[in-house]
């Protein structure tokens, strides 16, 4: 059996609206949205969300993972997501892979207001084990670790990546909407970024 892991960190600056942002994380359903591909997503209740990525390659092999995610927000603003299940789709001859694999994912985005803006930090850990297949599983361990490695934080990256472009345009969007103003795509220096450091 093999474990990989990765981590990711998050810092957004958002400029301040009418509505507070705060309002808007403790809708959960909107930051799943913000993660992935709408079409791949199933709601199944009470805050738990199928997510279906994207066929992926690890090592020669292509899997298609599903993880049930569950997603809540805390009194303070802060929204918080855990793996609660998942499933790994693979060809026939892999069906090995899919009783071995398994899969954590915990992350947390937590609002803190500064002056004209908040800043949105996040952090997320997530964690593979799977039983490999000869003779992969016989290479040195420290491929193994770096491409896996590699694998988890292409994962992570692409959820960031899409917060980041996403999560704002969408807040602003839904301030419109509660304002019963027209929704404005933002653009430019409307948008939020990302902070340094």
């Amino acid at each position: 059996m093999q474990e990989f892991h990765a981590s990711q960190t998050l810092r957004l600056r958002v400029p301040n609206e009418a509505v507070p942002i705060e309002h808007y994380l403790r809708q959960p359903q909107r930051l799943v949205q913000a993660i992935t591909d709408s079409r791949r997503i199933e709601v199944l209740g009470d805050g738990v969300y199928r997510l279906s990525l994207r066929p992926l390659q690890f090592m020669g092999i292509s899997i298609e993972p599903t993880a049930d995610l569950r997603v809540w927000s805390l009194a303070d603003g802060t929204l918080r997501l855990e793996s609660v299940d998942c499933q790994v789709k693979g060809p026939d001859y892999l069906s090995f892979v899919n009783d071995s694999f398994g899969m954590a994912l915990q992350g947390t985005l937590t609002p803190r207001r500064g002056s004209g803006h908040t800043e949105l930090q996040g952090h997320a850990d997530l964690q593979i084990h799977l039983e490999l297949p000869p003779p992969i599983r016989y290479m040195p361990n420290s491929v193994l670790d770096r491409t896996g490695k590699t694998f988890l934080s292409s994962i992570l990256g692409t959820m960031k990546h899409r917060i980041e472009r996403q999560l704002v345009e969408d807040y602003r969007a839904w301030v419109a909407a509660t304002q019963g103003q027209p929704q404005v795509r933002a653009r430019g220096g409307l948008q939020g970024h990302v902070a340094e450091g």
